[in-house]
């Protein structure tokens, strides 16, 4: 099923891709964990006996982990470098990345230490522990720190995050924030290399005291500069599709938001049942300078309740958010793939790119084509093709294949390719987008999967 307009004008010409600082920013990091190790190796003189051996493996375990620590609440800061520029997706990765070398290295210290103590003292492990806990300085405090820590680290493997709410997921992550807190002081009140060592010591501040202050700006500052100044309210909702609903919200001078076609914001919508939820939605037309527009496929709880809303709803927002933007154009000609309610940041992306567009809308049914009518004006007006993709008669989903992409689009390698959708689907285009000659630069995916 495909619509195809004849092109009216001449494209424009995309405009120069800007560079991700993706590369930079996690040499940065990663040199960050050089300095901390080459701290240790200056502080140490020569390692003696299993004792000497399992407590220095504790302490740049230690040393690694309060070093993770600071980038693990760094990369929670949202801040718009790494938000817009490098994507909130990777972003995610990355602080998943972090979480789990943070616990990993946090129990290899804990259990290096306690060894290395337990063979100098020649006492046994659960004697070790609780002299450690009970009558080092700061380790009661840090004792709780770990507990959180580990809680998190729980509650963010998969197979416990299906079991659970989103809601609980995110309000136990918060605790990150306590645990930073409470481990900080033994660091300095124990760490060999830091305590006496005024240069290590000034430089261990100065990392926690700036990842602190960019979440107290980012996080905490910037939204509520945000939503004093723009009075965000509930205009319209209605529904698209079965189970699809758009709505659209008012406020002040939008336009100074800077948001742009395929962006995001986490949105809390203050009515019951949804105040204490900040769930991410992506803008599904282009933002004007009195109103945005979301749209929303009812999945769970929350998304279901957005139907319910009513005009005039105060709304908390916080962004704008992500990199699907059309600053990683290379190219005067896009294909944009959606899949189900992936077609929200592609219909605003598909009215906003530059040059030529294609759309391919991969749905079951003719049903669950949210914003058809819009495509097809769209389309229309700009002169562009769009392929619908939709399930056979008996429910079968046909496959999209290179061959099939090579026929739909020629000189389909030259293209940037837009691709939003679930995270199968987009693993699954990703491959055959690759084995038909697109590069991986001129591949664009955002999930927004936490």
């Amino acid at each position: 099923m495909t619509t195809v307009y004849e092109r009216r004008a001449a494209p424009a010409v995309a405009p120069p891709a800007r560079r991700s600082p993706a590369g930079a920013v996690a040499a940065l990091l990663w040199a960050g964990a050089a300095a901390v190790i080459a701290l240790w190796w200056a502080d140490t003189g020569s390692v003696v006996g299993a004792a000497g051996w399992l407590t220095g493996g504790g302490r740049i375990a230690g040393l690694l982990c309060g070093y993770a620590c600071a980038v693990l609440v760094g990369l929670m800061a949202r801040v718009p470098l790494l938000e817009e520029r490098i994507g909130s997706d990777r972003v995610a990765r990355w602080h998943a990345m972090a979480g789990r070398y943070t616990v990993c290295l946090l129990l290899a210290h804990i259990g290096l230490v306690l060894a290395g103590y337990a063979a100098q003292d020649s006492a046994s492990l659960w004697h070790e522990t609780v002299t450690v806990v009970l009558d080092y300085p700061e380790m009661l405090k840090a004792t709780a720190g770990t507990v959180i820590l580990l809680a998190v680290g729980v509650t963010s493997a998969r197979a416990v995050r299906r079991r659970t709410g989103h809601e609980f997921w995110y309000y136990v992550h918060l605790l990150t924030y306590a645990a930073v807190f409470l481990v900080f002081g033994h660091q300095l009140a124990l760490g060999n290399d830091l305590s006496g060592n005024a240069v290590a010591t000034a430089a261990w501040y100065t990392l926690y005291l700036g990842v602190a202050a960019l979440v107290l700006w980012f996080r905490i500052l910037a939204p509520v500069r945000l939503n004093l100044r723009h009075r965000l309210r509930v205009k319209s909702v209605h529904q698209e599709a079965p189970g699809v609903w758009s709505v659209v919200v008012h406020g002040r001078e939008l336009d100074r938001l800077g948001a742009r076609a395929g962006q995001f914001f986490r949105w809390r919508f203050l009515a019951d049942g949804l105040r204490w939820t900040s769930t991410p939605y992506s803008l599904s037309a282009p933002p004007r300078p009195d109103r945005m527009r979301i749209t929303v496929k009812a999945l769970g709880g929350h998304s279901a309740a957005v139907a319910l809303l009513r005009p005039g709803t105060r709304v908390w927002a916080e962004g704008p958010y992500g990199s699907l933007t059309g600053d990683r154009q290379t190219s005067s000609r896009s294909l944009l793939i959606a899949g189900g309610v992936g077609i929200t940041p592609l219909r605003a992306l598909f009215e906003t790119l530059p040059g030529e567009a294609t759309l391919l809308y991969r749905a079951r049914t003719v049903e669950d084509l949210a914003l058809g009518g819009e495509l097809e004006a769209v389309a229309r007006r700009r002169g562009a093709k769009v392929h619908y993709l939709l399930n056979g008669p008996q429910g079968q989903r046909p496959r999209i294949t290179a061959e099939s992409l090579r026929s739909a689009v020629p000189g389909l390698a030259g293209h940037d390719v837009y691709l939003c959708g679930p995270h199968g689907f987009a693993r699954e285009l990703y491959e055959e987008l690759r084995a038909a000659g697109v590069p991986d630069r001129r591949i664009h995916h955002e999930s927004f999967e936490l």
